[in-house]
């Protein structure tokens, strides 16, 4: 674990200097032998064994201690936007990289786009545990950076969970505590439309809503409410009882597994980050299949080397063994597909 103060070595430069701060929990503030801050990646970074003295000096008597003064925080006044009244809070993903977002790393920010203060706990949800990754106090109309996610990240994402207090300094009335829970498919971060040009950065962002104007809420379900209500008392006598169909199972669902058609590029992915993300996908077409009691699915995964339909056979084997499963049609897929069968043996 690195502390500030550490002596460290980049593995992939030639180099390193003194830890000065952490910008996220996977970048790390370095301050090289210039006096420039860095900042590097924690996995790129080793504590050095070197003894901590200018090396260039002649001798160690001769030196004199300094200490770097610690910068002193401006605090700036707070800004209030005159009608920005409404409560509107907003969880972004924000990549270093905009060419390719998951070569570096995504920085995640609660953006408060409102003249309240707001009180907030960032929590992580994930193997059945809550993590509190952050809590503190937000400005009105001003970001913060409160997570960072690296590539290794997304294979496992958990649900991003907030508790936001909404505090005015003079109101009518108290604005209740809200709760929203977020959770993101990680093949989100490999699509470009995903990310788009975002009022609050100065590049492209992935931005998710984290409350509902109360208000137009409920104007929306009244309106909805009264539509059906009146539509219900013209209609009444005249319209004829319609006997409830039961929704026709699908007999047969196909999956192209091919990384092509999941993502948009590959660039910077590995060989087992590639079949992750289509295991991913495998998994959660199959679970998808079962809630909907389709019959039978079918995943083109291809030929090649056989890595994925291998992959494929061991999760049908160890997590899905009370389903059937052979090669699918060879006139129409060749050796290409799997096909498993929905029902119990």
């Amino acid at each position: 674990m690195l502390n500030i103060g550490d002596k460290v070595k980049f593995l992939n430069d030639v180099g390193g200097g003194t830890v000065v701060g952490f910008q996220s929990k996977n970048v790390v503030i370095v301050e090289n032998e210039d006096g420039f801050e860095l900042p590097v990646l924690i996995n790129e970074v080793v504590v050095s064994n070197e003894s901590s003295y200018d090396s260039t000096s002649k001798s160690i008597g001769t030196q004199k201690e300094t200490t770097k003064p610690e910068p002193k925080e401006v605090k700036r006044p707070v800004e209030l936007i005159k009608g920005n009244d409404e409560p509107k809070f907003f969880l972004a993903f924000y990549p270093a990289d905009q060419v390719n977002p998951v070569s570096g790393e995504i920085e995640v920010y609660l953006i408060n786009d409102s003249n309240f203060t707001l009180l907030y706990q960032y929590v992580h949800f994930k193997d059945g545990a809550y993590e509190t990754i952050e809590t503190g106090e937000l400005e009105p109309n001003t970001k913060t950076n409160i997570d960072g996610l690296a590539q290794s990240d997304l294979n496992n994402l958990p649900d991003f969970i907030f508790r936001i207090v909404p505090v005015a300094v003079k109101a009518k009335s108290l604005t209740e505590m809200i709760t929203k829970k977020i959770t993101i498919n990680s093949l989100k971060f490999y699509k470009e439309k995903s990310f788009k040009d975002s009022e609050f950065f100065d590049g492209q962002a992935m931005v998710f809503d984290l409350v509902t104007n109360p208000l137009k809420e409920e104007i929306d379900k009244l309106s909805d409410n009264d539509f059906k209500k009146v539509l219900s008392e013209k209609d009444k006598a005249n319209r004829p009882v319609e006997k409830k169909m039961s929704k026709p199972k699908q007999e047969i669902v196909e999956v192209d597994l091919h990384i092509e058609e999941l993502i948009d590029s590959t660039a910077g992915l590995s060989n087992h980050e590639i079949l992750q993300i289509q295991l991913d996908q495998f998994e959660s077409e199959l679970k998808l299949a079962i809630a909907n009691k389709t019959k039978r699915i079918v995943f083109i995964h291809g030929v090649g080397n056989g890595v994925l339909k291998q992959a494929i056979y061991k999760k049908l084997k160890s997590s899905y063994a009370r389903f059937n499963y052979q090669d699918a049609s060879f006139a129409e897929y060749g050796y290409g597909a799997t096909m498993v069968i929905l029902r119990r043996k």
